[in-house]
C-alpha cells in the first residue's frame, strides 16, 4: 500500500514537473505571439495641414505640438519653417520648442524648408547663397532631433541643365548636413522636381547618402502620381500623405490610399507617414481627422492582409 502510495506520489511529481518545464518552454513563444507587432508605419502631422489658423494667428508654431496631440492624438511633428522665419538661430526660442515637444512626448521628425532661395540657381553666387541659407535649419533640426530637412530642388533651363545646377546645390547642402549626421529630403513640389525619374536622377546625381526624397501623393500634375511615388520610394526617408477631399466612405478623392501604401510598403518603408490636409471643404481639424482615420483603417487592413 504504501509503496504503490509512494509510486503515486512520484508518478505524479514527475507529471507535474514536466508540466512546469513544458509550460516555461512554450511561454516565451506565447509571449511573442502576444505582443503587438510594430505598425505597418507611423503617423505624423504635417503643420502646413493648420497653415490657415497659424497664417490667421489663431496658433503659433510653439502651440503646434500640443495641438497635435491634444486635438489628434498624434505624437509626431513636421514643422514649416515659414511660420517662425526668424528663429531658426534663436536657441531660446528653440529651447522652449524642445522643452514643450520633449513634456509632451512629441518626436519632432523633420523641417520643410521654404522661400530660402533655389538649390539649383543658374547663377552660381545665388545658387551657394541659397545653399549657405539652408544651413540654420540644418542646425535647428539638429538641435530639435529631426532626421531631415526637406527642400526643393528648383531650377531654370533645360531637364539636362536643371539636373546639374540642382545635384550641386543638393550636394553642397547634403555635405554641410551630412556633418550633423542630418538628413537632406527633396519633395515633388512643381516644376521637373514634380516628375520622379528627373527627381531621382538628379539626387542620384548629387551622389551622397543622406539625400533623398520625401514622396507627396498630391503634388503630381500632368505625371502619373502612382508612377511618381513608386519611382521615389527608393530612396524616400519620408512619405508626405496629401489629401484635400473625401466621399461618403471616407476614402481621399484624388488619391487611391489603398493603392498608394501599398505601393511606399512595397520599397519597404515602415517610417512615418505625414498627414497633410489641404482641402477646403472640411476644416482644417477635420481634414486632419479624416485624414488619419483613413491611414489608420488601411494600415489595419494591410496589416490583416
Amino acid at each position: 500500500m504504501n509503496s504503490h502510495n509512494s509510486c503515486l506520489s512520484r508518478r505524479r511529481f514527475l507529471q507535474r514537473s514536466a508540466l512546469v518545464v513544458s509550460a516555461i518552454g512554450i511561454a516565451p513563444a506565447i509571449s511573442t505571439r502576444a505582443e503587438d507587432k510594430p505598425p505597418l508605419f507611423k503617423i505624423s502631422l504635417a503643420e502646413w495641414s493648420l497653415h490657415r489658423a497659424l497664417n490667421a494667428k489663431k496658433l503659433t508654431n510653439l502651440d503646434f505640438p500640443r495641438i497635435a496631440k491634444s486635438e489628434f492624438g498624434i505624437t509626431a511633428c513636421e514643422y514649416v519653417n515659414q511660420f517662425w522665419m526668424d528663429k531658426a538661430k534663436d536657441t531660446a526660442y528653440l529651447a522652449e520648442l524642445k522643452k514643450i515637444t520633449g513634456g509632451e512626448g512629441i518626436t519632432n521628425v523633420l523641417i520643410m524648408c521654404d522661400n530660402e532661395g533655389d538649390l539649383g540657381n543658374a547663377d552660381k553666387s545665388k545658387r551657394k547663397q541659397a545653399v549657405e541659407n539652408h544651413f540654420k535649419w540644418v542646425e535647428a533640426a539638429k538641435t530639435l532631433g529631426c532626421h531631415s530637412i526637406r527642400v526643393n530642388a528648383r531650377s531654370t533651363g533645360s531637364p539636362e541643365e536643371q539636373t546639374d545646377r540642382a545635384a550641386e546645390g543638393l550636394r553642397q547642402l547634403g555635405e554641410f548636413a551630412a556633418q550633423h549626421n542630418l538628413n537632406v529630403i527633396v519633395e515633388n513640389h512643381g516644376g521637373l522636381s514634380s516628375h520622379g525619374d528627373w527627381l531621382v536622377a538628379t539626387i542620384k546625381k548629387a551622389g551622397l547618402k543622406n539625400l533623398g526624397t520625401l514622396p507627396d501623393f498630391g503634388n503630381f500634375t500632368e505625371y502619373d502620381r502612382y508612377k511618381g511615388v513608386e519611382e521615389m520610394m527608393p530612396l524616400a526617408k519620408g512619405v508626405s500623405a496629401k489629401s484635400h477631399d473625401f466621399d461618403e466612405q471616407g476614402n481621399e478623392t484624388h488619391t487611391d490610399y489603398r493603392r498608394m501604401m501599398k505601393i511606399v510598403l512595397a520599397a519597404n518603408y515602415h517610417g512615418f507617414v505625414g498627414i497633410e490636409y489641404e482641402g477646403s471643404k472640411l476644416d482644417e481639424y477635420a481634414g486632419v481627422r479624416a485624414t488619419k482615420k483613413l491611414l489608420e483603417t488601411v494600415r489595419e487592413e494591410l496589416s490583416r492582409a
